[in-house]
């Protein structure tokens, strides 16, 4: 493994931001901030990172590593040490550099930095701490940043870099502690969830103190998130989501991600895929994690272990619901906001319309419509002053026949033939942004000569 010294700026973050690409565990800030007087950026709640805002606006990051050197042999991972890949490393004052030229021409609002780990845990976390200190006192700069905190630092080093950022994540990897101790043998467990419980515990602690020194500064104030392989191991959905499930409930996460895997490294230990990375399987799982956090349903209800996987061809909350006939139909003008949440096409903020509409006024079906309801979905568990919208058979067959012609059971982008990392180089992008080559040339000899 040799790091490239030579390189100008603008190879850096060529090759870093291509090697960031299969680090999935980024989000929404979850946080707001104004610039305020003598500082630039600023933070908005919802929504950063190839995301859409609550006005509609796509909005992204800065989504690099550090570096792609690595001491570790993960097999999953096309930045491990026995990997034929050109290596780099930016410095502190390089990534505060891109970041403030990126967010000046309003490319980006804000940073998601990861790393591999270069000479150890600690060398990596305290260059990213000089980093993120570098962004927010010398640049000041108050738009949103996610790091990766690095399993091993220093617990000092994690504390100082959290009082600096938006969000932490620190990568699971693998569902099962086996499953780690075979593709990474480098990780464990325990140096993975010891930085968890310490995130989480000064989360708890800070927010006493905000509340008692309003002035006293944020700790890691958007929460923390983690990331999962799927698919590079044998786990299935049942396994995967009970660890979700008991993440959610012992570390209050923000988010658990689920990455399907792509075999980078043809490593014989690995699965072939000669299907692909299982994207329709990240997808229900994504959706099953939605019931998780914002529906009040539990695993045990979607699966068990004598039905471990989800049904590939239906959501899982359809899916559920025609496991569970005898719980409809549903009532609209009477049923509990619990009992809304359970029928298929209506959402959590659909449920609340409609528990504060039919305080005024008795809901029909035209109602829904216009409140949110997916109607092609709901109208076979529902019912509006004792009647269904159509003559419908209450029977499983019936109603999975016809669901299964909703072409949104699976989404476009996988029907079409997968996804696409977006990146800051491709033309195709470029013009989506509309963003010019007379633009994109100065800006890579700007930054290349820095």
């Amino acid at each position: 493994m040799e790091l490239q010294m030579d390189m100008d700026l603008f190879e850096k973050l060529t090759v870093l931001s291509g090697a960031a690409k299969y680090d999935v565990a980024c989000t929404s800030s979850g946080v707001s901030r104004k610039g305020g007087r003598g500082g630039m950026g600023n933070s908005i709640a919802p929504g950063i990172c190839h995301s859409f805002s609550a006005d509609g606006r796509c909005i992204s990051l800065l989504k690099i590593l550090f570096t792609n050197e690595c001491i570790f042999n993960c097999a999953y991972c096309l930045n491990n040490c026995d990997s034929d890949v050109r290596r780099a490393a930016f410095t502190p004052e390089e990534v505060c550099t891109i970041t403030m030229e990126f967010y000046r021409r309003n490319y980006i609002e804000g940073l998601f930095l990861s790393s591999g780990i270069m000479g150890s845990p600690n060398i990596t976390m305290d260059l990213i701490y000089q980093t993120i200190y570098r962004l927010r006192k010398v640049c000041h700069f108050r738009g949103y940043i996610h790091v990766k905190a690095i399993p091993g630092a220093d617990p000092e080093l994690v504390e100082r870099t959290g009082f600096l950022v938006d969000r932490m994540s620190i990568n699971l990897e693998l569902p099962t502690a086996d499953s780690l101790h075979r593709l990474a043998p480098c990780k464990s467990r325990s140096t993975i969830l010891k930085p968890m419980r310490q995130i989480q515990s000064r989360i708890l602690d800070n927010r006493q103190e905000l509340v008692a020194y309003q002035k006293a500064p944020a700790f890691v104030p958007a929460g923390q998130s983690t990331q999962m392989i799927i698919g590079a191991t044998p786990e299935n959905d049942y396994q995967i989501m009970s660890v979700a499930e008991g993440l959610y409930q012992k570390f209050r996460l923000k988010r658990v991600f689920y990455s399907a895997f792509v075999n980078v490294n043809g490593n014989s230990m690995l699965p072939a895929l000669p299907g692909g990375p299982p994207l329709l399987r990240e997808h229900r799982l994504y959706q099953a994690d939605w019931l998780l956090r914002y529906y009040h349903f539990q695993v045990s209800e979607l699966l068990s272990e004598d039905r471990p996987d989800f049904n590939i061809f239906l959501d899982p909350k359809c899916d559920w619901a025609l496991r569970h006939l005898e719980r409809f139909p549903v009532e609209i003008n009477t049923a509990s906001y619990q009992e809304l949440l359970r029928v298929p096409g209506i959402g959590y903020k659909s449920a609340e319309r409609i528990v504060k509409a039919r305080r005024r006024n008795r809901l029909g079906f035209d109602d829904l419509k216009k409140i949110g309801v997916v109607l092609k979905r709901a109208l076979y568990f529902i019912t509006c002053s004792g009647k269904m919208m159509y003559r419908t058979k209450l029977e499983e067959d019936y109603i999975c026949e016809n669901l299964l012609r909703d072409k949104s059971q699976i989404p476009r982008d996988i029907r079409e033939g997968g996804y696409q990392q977006l990146s800051f180089f491709d033309k195709e992008i470029c013009a989506d942004y509309q963003l010019a080559e007379e633009e994109i040339v100065p800006l890579r000899q700007q930054i290349g000569a820095v």
